[in-house]
C-alpha cells in the first residue's frame, strides 16, 4: 500500500509579530494596546477588501488581539479597602483586549491600580488569539452578505470567524478551570466576549457602544422614555446643564445648545430595546434603556451592557403592590428578591443571595426624600423597603392562587414584577452595583388590576416624579468615588484584578 504524503501546513499571512513590552506608565500601556489593535483590525479589513477585489490568498489571513500580562511573586494585596486591583496569589495573569480606545479611561485606571498595588510593570503585546473578521468591522460596518456569496473560496477558509468555544462567561461565573501552568484571567471578559456584546448592543439598542454612559437606568415602560427624552431635549435646547449631548436611536446626536440632532440617521422603526444617552465628557452621564417586559429581555440586555463596565445600574419600573396598605403610586425600594424568573438559574444558582448595596440604597432613599419633600417617618407613607418577587409568568393571577400567594406571603414580598430580580442578580453576577425602585401601578390581590382606565391618572401623576428620583439617585452615585461605589460584597475570594 502506498501512503499519500501529508498535506503541507497551510500558509498564514499575518502582520509582523509585536513582542511583549513592560510599562510602568498606564497611559503609555493603553496607547500601545490601541496601536496594536488598530494595526491588526486595519490589516483584516484591508485584506478582506483585497479578497473582494479578486486577490484570493492561497492560505489564511489572520491577526491577533492585543494582550495585557501581569506577573506577581507575592500574596500581598496592596490597599485592601479597594474591591479590585488584587490578584489571588503569585502567578501570571493575562487578558485579551478589544476596542481599547473605547475603554481608554477604564483601562488606565485598572492598570494604574495594579502597578500601584504590586510595583511591577504591566506587559503589553500580541496574544495568540485570532480576531474574527466580523469583529474587525464595528460602529455599524459589517461584512456584506452579497459580497461573501461571490467569494471564490469559503470565508472560513481564509479568515477566522466568531468561535463560541472561546466566547463564554466562565470567568464571571466562577467556573473557569485553569490547567496547571496556564496564565490566570486578569479581567472578567476576554476580547471575543467583549466584541460579541458590543455588536449585540448596537443591534438591540440602535446606538453605538461609544455613547453608553457609566450610570444606566432600565425601565419597562415607554412612558419613562418619553419623559426622559423630553427632559433631555429641553436641557440641550436651553444650552445649560451638566450634560454635553443627547443621543437617541439611530445615533441621533443633539449637542448642548441645539434643539435638533446634528448627526445620525433616524431609524425607520425602533429597535427591540432602544437606548437613550445623556452624555458627559467622562462617560459619567446617564443611559436609559427600555427593556420591555419580561426577564428574558432583562437578562439579554444586562449580559451585554455589563461589558461596558458601568459604575451602577438601576431598575425603574412598575410593579404589583402586594399589601393592602399600599396605594397606587407608592414606591418600593427593594432590599431583597424572590427569584422566580428562571433565566439565570444555570449561571447563578438560587441558593446564592443577592444582597442590598448600602451605597445604592442610601442614594435611592435620599433621592425619594429630596424629590418628594418627605423625610423620616413621613417618608414611610409613600415608600416601603422590602422584598420584590420577580416571576416569568405575566398572567400569574390566573393560576391557582393557593400556590403563588402562599409563597409570596412566606417570602414577605411587598411587590411583584418581571424584571427587577433579573437585573439585580445579573448585577451581582457581573460585579456591577445594582438597585431597584419600583412604583405601584396595581394591587391584583386586592381587586385593583392593571387596566388602562384604572391606571391613567396614576401614570400622569407619577411617571415624571419617579424618573426625576432615578436621575437624582444616579447623580448622587456619580458624586461618589468609583473605588467606594464598587462594593467588596460583589467580589469573590478568587477574583480578577480588573473590576
Amino acid at each position: 500500500m502506498t501512503l499519500s504524503p501529508r498535506p503541507a501546513a497551510q500558509a498564514v499571512a499575518t502582520p509582523p509579530h509585536i513582542p511583549m513590552t513592560g510599562y510602568r506608565d498606564a497611559g503609555a500601556a493603553v496607547d500601545r494596546l490601541i496601536e496594536i489593535y488598530n494595526r491588526n483590525t486595519t490589516f483584516l479589513r484591508s485584506s478582506f477588501e483585497a479578497v473582494v477585489q479578486g486577490e484570493v490568498p492561497e492560505g489564511r489571513i489572520r491577526a491577533f488581539y492585543p494582550l495585557i500580562r501581569v506577573t506577581t511573586q507575592t500574596h500581598g494585596m496592596g490597599d485592601s479597602r479597594l474591591a479590585y486591583g488584587h490578584m489571588p496569589g503569585p502567578g501570571v495573569y493575562e487578558t485579551t483586549v478589544s476596542r481599547p480606545e473605547l475603554y481608554r479611561d477604564y483601562l488606565i485606571e485598572q492598570i494604574s491600580v495594579i502597578i500601584g498595588n504590586y510595583d511591577v510593570p504591566v506587559e503589553v503585546g500580541e496574544s495568540t488569539l485570532p480576531i474574527p473578521l466580523h469583529f474587525a468591522f464595528y460602529e455599524g460596518a459589517y461584512v456584506e452578505g452579497a459580497l461573501m456569496d461571490g467569494l471564490p473560496r469559503p470565508l472560513r477558509d481564509m479568515f477566522d470567524v466568531p468561535d463560541l468555544a472561546v466566547t463564554d462567561d466562565a470567568i464571571v461565573n466562577g467556573t473557569l478551570a485553569n490547567r496547571p501552568g496556564e496564565p490566570m484571567p486578569l479581567a472578567p471578559f476576554t476580547g471575543p466576549r467583549v466584541d460579541y456584546s458590543l455588536h449585540r448592543l448596537q443591534h438591540y439598542t440602535a446606538t453605538s457602544p461609544r455613547y453608553f454612559q457609566n450610570f444606566v437606568l432600565f425601565t419597562n415602560y415607554q412612558f419613562y422614555v418619553d419623559e426622559f427624552a423630553e427632559r433631555a431635549r429641553e436641557m440641550m435646547a436651553s444650552g445649560q446643564g451638566d450634560y454635553t449631548a443627547f443621543v437617541e436611536p439611530g445615533n441621533l446626536l443633539t449637542p448642548l445648545g441645539e434643539s435638533a440632532p446634528v448627526e445620525g440617521d433616524a431609524n425607520a422603526r425602533l429597535p427591540q430595546m432602544p437606548a437613550y444617552h445623556l452624555i458627559r465628557g467622562d462617560h459619567s452621564g446617564i443611559t436609559l434603556i427600555n427593556i420591555g417586559v419580561g426577564p428574558s429581555n432583562a437578562k439579554t440586555i444586562t449580559d451585554h451592557v455589563a461589558v461596558m463596565r458601568p459604575h451602577a445600574w438601576l431598575m425603574l419600573g412598575h410593579c404589583a403592590g402586594l399589601r393592602n396598605s399600599q396605594q397606587l403610586g407608592d414606591y418600593v425600594l427593594a432590599h431583597g428578591y424572590v427569584r422566580e424568573d428562571h433565566v439565570l438559574d444555570a449561571d447563578l444558582p438560587l441558593w446564592i443571595p443577592i444582597p442590598p448595596l448600602a451605597e445604592v440604597q442610601v442614594a435611592l432613599e435620599s433621592a425619594v426624600a429630596e424629590v418628594t419633600g418627605l423625610t423620616g417617618w413621613e417618608l414611610k407613607r409613600i415608600m416601603r423597603t422590602g422584598t420584590v418577587a420577580t416571576i416569568d409568568n405575566r398572567n400569574w393571577e390566573l393560576r391557582d392562587q393557593r400556590g403563588p400567594v402562599k409563597r409570596l406571603s412566606q417570602s414577605r414580598a411587598i411587590a411583584l414584577d418581571m424584571e427587577s430580580a433579573t437585573i439585580a442578580a445579573n448585577g451581582f453576577r457581573f460585579r456591577v452595583p445594582y438597585g431597584t425602585l419600583l412604583c405601584v401601578s396595581d394591587k391584583p390581590l386586592h381587586g385593583e388590576l392593571k387596566l388602562p382606565g384604572m391606571a391613567s391618572a396614576f401614570y400622569r401623576r407619577q411617571v415624571s416624579q419617579h424618573l426625576e428620583i432615578g436621575i437624582k439617585a444616579m447623580e448622587k452615585l456619580r458624586e461618589m468615588p468609583p473605588e467606594r461605589l464598587h462594593s467588596r460584597k460583589l467580589r469573590s475570594f478568587m477574583e480578577t484584578a480588573f473590576q
